[in-house]
C-alpha cells in the first residue's frame, strides 16, 4: 500500500473522501454519482459495515475502493476506510446526503496549513413531505445558535493532515460527528456558507423521535467521557432567548421539547445498560 500523500501533485486527487454506509443501497448511487462524476478528482472510499443488502454491489459499480466489513459499527468502518485512504486532506460523508463535487473541493480547499483544521458545509434541510410536527421541531433546531455554529448534524466534514491525526486518537463514540466537532477549538473550524450539503430530516414524528432517542444516548456517553463542553449544550434559557428574538417560534418551541423529552423517554433503557452501540435507525428517508 502506498504511504499518505498531501493532495496536490499533477494527477494525484484533492482528497480521500470516506463513505461509512450501512444498509443504503438506495441512496448511495445518489452520492457516488456526484463523487464520481470526474473521475480520479477524489480518492473514495466506501466502507460498507454490516450490510443486509446490495449497498457493497451497488457502490462496486463506481471507481471506488469498496470495504465489506461484517461489523455493523460506524466507527469502525471510518478507521478501516482511513487505514487504506492514502490523501490528505480527509472528507467524511454521510451516505444519505447530497453534496456536489465541486462543492466537497471548495470545502477541501478551506482546510490545511495557514487554514482551518476541520471544514464543514451549510446544512440545507428540505421540508417536503416532513409533517407539521416534525416540520416545527426543526424550525426551531436549526435556529439554535449551537446548531448553527456547530459542525454536528452535517453529514459532510473535510479535515487537514493534522486534523485527522486528531479525529484517529478519538475514542469510538455514537455521537462521532458532536465529538469531532468538540475536538477542534472554534478558530480551528469553519462553517463553508457557499458550499451546500442537503441533510434530509425525518419525515415523521416517529422517526424523529428514534433520532433523539440515539443523539440523547450519544450525549450520554459523550458526557460521560467528557467530550461534551457547555457550549455544544442547550439550555432553557438558550430557548427563552430564541423565543425573545424571533417570536415567531414560540408556538413550536413546546413541540421542540415534546420530541427531546420523548427521545430521553425512549433512550432510557439504553443508557440504563450501558448500550452505546445500538442505532435507533430512521426509515423515512430511505
Amino acid at each position: 500500500m502506498s504511504s499518505p500523500q498531501e493532495a496536490g501533485a499533477p494527477g494525484s486527487p484533492v482528497a480521500s473522501v470516506i463513505v461509512p454506509a450501512h444498509d443504503e443501497e438506495r441512496t448511495i448511487g445518489r452520492l457516488l454519482d456526484a463523487l464520481c462524476a470526474e473521475p480520479g478528482r477524489f480518492e473514495t472510499v466506501v466502507a460498507c459495515n454490516g450490510c443486509t443488502d446490495e449497498t457493497a454491489r451497488v457502490a462496486a459499480r463506481y471507481p471506488v475502493t469498496v470495504l465489506d466489513l461484517p461489523e455493523p459499527s460506524k466507527a469502525r468502518a471510518l478507521r478501516a476506510a482511513d487505514k487504506v485512504a492514502r490523501t490528505f486532506p480527509r472528507v467524511y460523508l454521510d451516505a444519505d446526503v447530497e453534496i456536489t463535487a465541486d462543492g466537497l473541493a471548495r470545502l477541501v480547499a478551506a482546510v490545511g496549513p495557514g487554514r482551518a483544521a476541520v471544514a464543514a458545509p451549510r446544512r440545507v434541510m428540505p421540508r417536503t413531505g416532513v409533517s407539521v410536527l416534525t416540520r416545527w421541531y426543526y424550525d426551531v433546531w436549526e435556529a439554535l445558535p449551537t446548531v448553527r455554529s456547530g459542525l454536528f448534524g452535517r453529514g459532510a466534514l473535510a479535515v487537514s493532515r493534522d486534523g485527522a491525526r486528531r479525529v484517529e486518537a478519538l475514542p469510538e463514540m455514537m455521537a462521532d460527528d458532536l465529538v469531532l466537532s468538540e475536538a477542534f477549538a472554534p478558530a480551528e473550524r469553519v462553517v463553508v456558507q457557499d458550499v451546500a450539503v442537503v441533510v434530509h430530516p425525518a419525515r415523521t414524528l416517529r422517526d424523529l423521535v428514534r433520532r433523539r432517542a440515539r443523539v440523547t444516548t450519544g450525549n450520554v456517553q459523550a458526557d460521560r467521557a467528557g467530550l461534551r463542553g457547555a457550549e455544544a449544550r442547550t439550555t432553557l434559557g438558550d430557548l427563552w432567548q430564541l423565543v425573545r428574538e424571533r417570536p415567531g417560534l414560540a408556538p413550536r418551541v413546546p413541540v421542540f421539547l415534546g420530541v427531546v423529552l420523548a427521545g430521553r423517554a425512549r433512550a432510557r433503557a439504553a443508557v440504563r445498560a450501558g448500550d452505546f452501540t445500538t442505532w435507533e435507525r430512521d426509515t423515512s428517508t430511505r
